[in-house]
């Protein structure tokens, strides 16, 4: 996704403030994107809540059913779901505080999800992997 250099730097500025990932969607397949980039969040120092209802635990920590089971603020929603299963996530992710960014994986895009977070005032990126974006940020 080309986005302005302005967006980008909004973006880097939000993850290079942000400590608390939820990743819904994680998974134990170490073939999947979800699992592999939980681990590269958790090497780059982000402290990773993995969100999957069939889960208690992913990657020896507390695996939550949905956001709004979180006790703790979240930082960052990184979502690895099919986009038609986006909006009741954002909606349970609207009565969370302090979210700063909501991010939507590749191939993952939601229109009305996306507007209501950002009606919320919580900036929204659609089909993009955080991965490459981290790795492009150095």
């Amino acid at each position: 996704m080309n986005m302005p250099s302005s967006a980008q730097n909004d973006l880097a500025e939000i993850l290079g403030s942000s400590k608390t990932i939820a990743v819904v969607g994680a998974s134990p397949n170490s073939a999947r994107p979800s699992h592999w980039i939980s681990k590269y969040l958790m090497e780059q120092g982000y402290q990773v809540i993995p969100v999957n209802p069939g889960h208690d635990e992913l990657f020896g920590l507390k695996c939550y059913p949905d956001i709004s089971s979180i006790e703790e603020d979240v930082d960052v929603v990184n979502i690895f779901r099919r986009s038609d299963q986006v909006l009741p996530i954002i909606e349970s992710t609207l009565d969370k505080n302090k979210i700063k960014l909501i991010w939507m994986q590749d191939n993952v895009y939601n229109e009305e999800a996306g507007e209501l977070a950002s009606s919320a005032g919580i900036p929204v990126v659609m089909n993009d992997c955080i991965y490459r974006f981290l790795r492009k940020m150095g």
